[in-house]
């Protein structure tokens, strides 16, 4: 039997660390467990499916084309697995619209378009873009078609250019509507060929749009489950509980839009041409001719973007020849009456002529409404012209008659008198009292530069 003791073996101080050490390695492992965990979770929270709403209301035009690309790249660039578009438009430019409808077609994201609200439509350039996106739907009450093509200055077309144009935009619509029923694409091109517009109900029953929506959240109900066609192939839609992502226009595309309003161009334009002819005719300051050419240069940018017969031009630039002629040489207001109808006549065949699409037409009240302010304005520049002419004279020494100032210096039958802040040679008139320095006087006569005066 041994004399020694057997102990539990207790850890040396290097083992201690060791222990402690694993502890700690441990703990890490659970806390980094424990982020890792957090990081899932908010993960999950950040990947719930969104859905980026452009809302397109105003005529196709390019500052709308750029908004909606814009829209597309950005749904993109986020990860947004759904685009919807509001759509509420009366047409517009179809290179803006085929340029859209080229956009549509090669998104990486579906593109929903949705004619919204009630009572909106989606006509001519509208009813393609509305055609080219992966699912369409519509609003009780809206409407969509007539979307025949016609010429830039709002006038029909020539047989051959309106063939050209009627195929290409034929053929795009047979495009877009290969994966429907062929109900569908004999309404399409009834919408091209014969300017047909049918209502939600309708476009729903020939199978032109895929649902009829209350609203956003119906739409996305609807859409839950159904199959899209992509570049990629097919994909199935899973819109339950998506959240949307509004993309507003930006200052700058609102700014663009505002300037492609047939109103907002003429008036921006009349107001220029008043402004430009009021520094033509008093120069010599530079704000109304600044601000004029700036307005001038707003309404050519609409101008290049909206359908005009530019034969009303002739009209307009004649009424502000009758005008300038009339403040001249007066006729009273005969001028300005005739130039404010030429006026009007004018902006009427500028804007307003067959032809050109209702969305786009000047409102008749507003052009006789700036006809009458134009109106009214040149003959009060007549009327100051008027009384200009018959007013007396206001220079030289005539202007001195039966005016009064005082003797400043006298001496018997003359002396100098200070009349209107200027000291003059004076004698005395005829019949005058006798006149002493300090005395007021009244200029009776005037004799070169010598005045006659008597003692008031």
């Amino acid at each position: 039997m041994s004399r020694y003791k057997i102990f539990p073996a207790l850890p040396s101080a290097g083992q201690g660390v060791i222990i402690t050490g694993m502890k700690l390695i441990r703990l890490l492992l659970m806390m980094l467990g424990l982020l890792a965990l957090a990081f899932g979770t908010v993960r999950a929270q950040s990947t719930v499916p969104q859905a980026v709403v452009l809302k397109a209301d105003g005529a196709i035009e390019p500052a709308m084309e750029d908004y909606i690309r814009r829209g597309l790249k950005t749904a993109d660039e986020q990860g947004a697995t759904l685009v919807i578009i509001e759509l509420n438009t009366l047409g517009g430019l179809v290179r803006s619209a085929l340029n859209i409808d080229l956009a549509v077609r090669n998104s990486r994201v579906p593109v929903i378009f949705y004619v919204t609200p009630r009572g909106g439509m989606a006509g001519s350039a509208g009813a393609l873009i509305t055609l080219s996106g992966h699912a369409s739907a519509m609003t009780p009450e809206t409407i969509i078609g007539a979307a025949s093509p016609i010429g830039e200055g709002g006038a029909e077309l020539d047989p051959t250019a309106k063939a050209k144009a009627m195929e290409a935009i034929l053929a795009e619509v047979r495009a877009l509507t290969e994966r429907r029923s062929p109900e569908a694409r004999q309404l399409a091109i009834d919408m091209v060929e014969k300017a047909r517009a049918v209502t939600a109900t309708e476009a729903l029953k020939a199978g032109l749009v895929d649902f009829i929506a209350n609203d956003t959240d119906d739409l996305l109900r609807q859409l839950d489950g159904f199959t899209v066609s992509m570049p990629d192939g097919e994909h199935v839609l899973h819109t339950a509980n998506m959240q949307t992502n509004p993309l507003p226009m930006s200052p700058i595309e609102q700014a663009l839009l505002i300037l492609t309003d047939s109103s907002v161009v003429f008036i921006l334009g009349a107001f220029g041409l008043l402004l430009l002819w009021i520094e033509i005719s008093s120069p010599g300051g530079w704000v109304a001719g600044f601000v004029g050419i700036v307005c001038l240069s707003l309404s050519a940018y609409g101008l290049g973007y909206i359908n005009v017969n530019w034969f009303g031009l002739v009209f307009i630039v004649t009424a502000l020849v009758l005008f300038l002629l009339d403040v001249q040489a007066p006729t009273h207001g005969a001028l300005t009456a005739a130039g404010v109808g030429s006026f009007i006549v004018g902006a009427l065949v500028l804007f307003n002529s067959p032809g050109t699409p209702q969305f786009q037409r000047v409102p008749v009240p507003l052009i006789v409404g700036v006809g009458i302010v134009f109106g009214l304005v040149f003959f009060v520049m007549m009327l100051f012209a008027l009384r200009v002419q018959h007013a007396p004279i206001r220079m030289g020494a005539e202007t001195l008659a039966h005016q009064t100032g005082t003797a400043k210096s006298w001496s018997g039958e003359a002396g100098q008198v200070q009349v209107d802040s200027e000291l003059w040679s004076a004698e005395s008139a005829p019949g005058s009292d006798p006149i002493g320095k300090g005395d007021e006087v009244e200029v009776v006569e005037v004799k070169g530069l010598r005045l006659k005066v008597k003692k008031k």
